[in-house]
């Protein structure tokens, strides 16, 4: 069934409507003096084509790391989830089809930071869309890789609203703090480290010629920082550590240059478009829980992470959401089913209830519900 239904899907999803094709419109010069010479108008450029949104993506390949899939935030308990083989379309199929009852998925990855790992993202991400998965965090550590894919990679993320962790036994650094800054949230509890970034294949032969290019990507890093809500102060920081080196952050530097916590451009973002839809009244009580819920519920990743939306969701009646004119904006609306119950206690409660494994009526495995 499933595979009809999603075969069916995907064909309306990348038919056309296919029409004659017309010839370019044509006006007329000089008329006034009689010689009406013709001119064709130039033809409109046709918008680019989103590949994402069809079967046929372009080769890519995961070089330089790995990737496992799980729709499980608590790797403690449930591991780091099955080896991600291929970027091709139905590889992501068959990996992110288990997370469309959770309405969730982690990426983990370890390794460096090239084209791979901004395939890897984007594809994840555009699978993530088409099964309606909404919470997607990547559960990263690299040394670092590319900064051109990095930035490519963090804006990827930010159009796509990824969380981000980097765990206890984690590293995050070099290019990786600007994966880091794409995220929506991004919880550290790793080692996150910075240096110069070089371009890629550098070409200096002088330190006038290498100061011409490091002046290039420090432009590069600091708009990339600037519209993701990070500090340009880092990437005047990163040019004063020799590549060879490496300087750690504080918790209290990751919080001061936005690469910690939520994501101040993102909630900007959120807060604009909502006052929009709900009005003033519903963003102030929004803004009122984001800030209790910053204080109270906030910890670690992993089992914290569970446990951070748990105390959220005890959050919302406070606040008085759900929302019955926004519902969908309300805080933490992605943990609901579109009937109104809570998803992840639906679950638990069905974990909870089912008999162990061993149980069987007549043979066969007794199942509940």
């Amino acid at each position: 069934m499933w595979s009809k239904t999603w075969g069916l899907w995907l064909c309306l999803a990348v038919a056309g409507c296919g029409s004659a094709d017309r010839a370019p419109p044509v006006t007329f010069a000089n008329e006034s003096d009689g010689t009406a010479e013709p001119v064709v108008d130039p033809a409109p450029q046709a918008a680019p084509v989103d590949v994402m949104t069809s079967t046929h993506w372009p080769d890519a390949r995961l070089e330089g790391g790995t990737a496992r899939i799980t729709c499980s935030f608590d790797y403690e308990a449930d591991g780091e989830g099955e080896p991600l083989e291929s970027l091709t379309f139905f590889a992501l199929v068959d990996a992110l089809s288990p997370c469309r009852e959770t309405g969730r998925v982690r990426v983990r990855y370890e390794g460096k930071i090239g084209a791979g790992f901004t395939a890897l993202v984007q594809r994840v991400a555009a699978m993530a869309d088409r099964m309606e998965i909404q919470s997607r965090v990547l559960d990263i550590s690299s040394t670092g890789g590319h900064v051109e894919e990095a930035i490519r990679a963090g804006d990827v993320m930010a159009d796509t609203r990824w969380d981000i962790w980097v765990r206890e036994d984690a590293i995050c650094h070099s290019a990786c703090v600007l994966v880091l800054a794409g995220g929506d949230t991004r919880s550290v509890k790793g080692k996150v480290g910075i240096h110069r970034l070089f371009r890629d294949r550098s070409r200096a032969n002088s330190r006038a010629e290498l100061r011409a290019e490091l002046k290039q990507v420090h432009g590069d890093v600091t708009e990339y920082l600037e519209r993701n809500g990070g500090a340009a102060a880092l990437a005047d920081l990163m040019m004063t550590v020799p590549n060879r080196d490496l300087r750690l952050l504080t918790s209290e530097e990751l919080t001061l240059f936005g690469l910690a916590g939520v994501n101040a451009a993102q909630a900007d973002l959120d807060r604009i478009l909502v006052m929009r839809r709900c009005g003033k009244p519903f963003v102030q009580r929004r803004d009122a829980f984001a800030y209790a819920f910053e204080n109270q519920c906030l910890k670690d990743p992993g089992d914290g992470f569970e446990e951070q939306r748990m105390c959220g969701l005890a959050l919302r009646k406070q606040f008085g959401f759900p929302d019955a004119t926004c519902p969908n904006d309300g805080p933490l609306a992605d943990l609901m089913e579109p009937d109104g119950d809570l998803r992840l206690a639906r679950k638990d409660d069905e974990k909870r209830d089912a008999p162990p494994p061993s149980a069987t009526t007549s043979g066969s495995t007794v199942r509940s519900r």
